[in-house]
């Protein structure tokens, strides 16, 4: 590669900071959503400004920034939207949502002030305020469509059971979002879910009550790894979760005593690369640059391996492992 393509490849890199906030933007105040519903004739930055309640100079701008980075088309008077770019983007229920996973970045990222003193002093930050928690639940809307449409695909003796009924342990719950996704097309289930941030525990219980779904899924405030109810579950799930709480191997083993006889525990996770040639994929420059945040705050992301050992030092035993379309994993484990 010569200089001037390596120049062009990192100038790349400068313009994919100002699409990532463009992303944010856009969900965060509505735009995209907003061109989305304005097809096919789209919309004038002036109307789309008024629509948002915002500065019609800076809407104006922002449009032109996502038209020269490839979100929005725009040919000077209207904005529109590619259908892809905004399935991608806004609709949360399918695994190509990609949505939450800008804005979670971009939240984490408004933290990284003390990254520099983090790489010189090792010492991670002392906590992520509630925005993070927030962001993070419009991240968790992907895994619960990996879920439901890879998951339970790979797993269809689980829809089985789920569509019976029995009894749910969500650990580490953040919103409840997939609390509440899993009552909602399963009814005969019962949930409990489990969460100690204190922001997440507030929205999830707000979440179920305003669904109407309190008489079957309940919020418990306390940590992952003091789960009272031996052998009470069909099913104890963490999602993409594991690697953020602070002793992992002691909540496996509280889930673990959870299962009763004949019941699963699984783990939805992301892996980090296991081969410098995976590295240098689009997957695993995401994975790594998400393993840097995660150092910074004090937990870690593992490879197959490394989550399989976690079971192996919990007292569980070998999980199976079944890698997803989407690129998440499940670890599963069931209680003869």
């Amino acid at each position: 590669m010569s200089i001037d393509d390596r120049f062009d490849d990192l100038a790349a890199s400068l313009a994919g900071f100002y699409r990532a906030w463009a992303v944010y933007v856009g969900l965060d105040l509505g735009l995209f959503r907003r061109i989305r519903a304005a097809a096919p004739s789209g919309l004038t930055p002036v109307g789309l400004a008024a629509q948002a309640g915002c500065q019609a100079e800076v809407v104006d701008t922002w449009v032109r920034l996502a038209h020269a980075v490839d979100l929005v088309e725009f040919d000077g008077e209207r904005a529109s939207m590619d259908e892809l770019v905004a399935a991608i983007l806004l609709d949360d229920q399918r695994p190509e949502y990609l949505g939450g996973q800008f804005v979670s970045t971009v939240v984490s990222s408004l933290d990284y002030e003390g990254l520099i003193e983090f790489a010189r002093s090792g010492r991670p930050i002392d906590g992520r305020p509630a925005r993070y928690h927030r962001a993070i639940e419009t991240l968790t809307a992907q895994d619960i469509a990996v879920f439901f449409q890879e998951g339970l695909a790979a797993l269809p003796d689980l829809a089985a059971e789920l569509t019976r009924g029995g009894r749910i342990l969500d650990v580490a719950c953040g919103g409840g979002r997939w609390l509440i996704a899993v009552a909602t097309r399963f009814p005969e289930t019962r949930l409990v879910g489990v969460e100690s941030e204190p922001d997440s525990l507030a929205r999830a219980g707000r979440h179920v009550q305003e669904v109407g779904l309190s008489s079957r899924i309940s919020i418990e405030a306390r940590p992952a790894d003091d789960l009272p109810w031996p052998a009470q579950f069909d099913l104890v799930y963490f999602q993409d979760t594991l690697h953020d709480l602070p002793d992992p191997v002691a909540t496996l083993r509280s889930g673990w005593a959870c299962v009763r006889p004949g019941g699963r525990l699984i783990v939805l996770d992301w892996c980090l690369p296991e081969s410098i040639d995976e590295s240098r994929s689009l997957h695993g420059a995401m994975m790594w640059g998400i393993q840097l945040d995660q150092l910074f705050q004090g937990t870690r992301l593992w490879d197959h391996v490394g989550f399989a050992n976690l079971f192996h030092l919990a007292g569980i035993g070998e999980p199976g492992i079944i890698d997803l379309p989407s690129g998440a994993t499940l670890f599963v484990a069931q209680r003869s």
